[in-house]
């Protein structure tokens, strides 16, 4: 298990994977992150520039991604050839 602060002086468990919270567990997450609210803390970009840096954040994953698929069908493309030349 993992602890995460969530507010100074407190830890929180955290399980890895897919695995579920318990009930109690859960619940206490709920509780401390109500009180919390980090939602009233985020704001977000502010000026200009900052602001035109996280619009460009979406277009650089789907880059990133497209990028990655073509590297895979590239190197799926040269490793045939590669593969036929061992049988021979």
């Amino acid at each position: 298990m993992r602890k995460i602060k969530i507010q100074p002086n407190e830890l929180l468990e955290v399980k890895h994977g897919s695995e579920e919270l318990d009930p109690q567990t859960a619940g206490k997450a709920g509780r401390k992150i109500r009180q919390w609210q980090p939602w009233d803390k985020s704001t977000g970009a502010r000026t200009a520039e900052g602001k035109a840096a996280s619009s460009r954040n979406a277009f650089k994953d789907s880059l990133k991604l497209h990028i990655r698929a073509m590297a895979r069908s590239m190197n799926a493309m040269l490793r045939e050839p590669r593969e036929g030349l061992g049988r021979v």
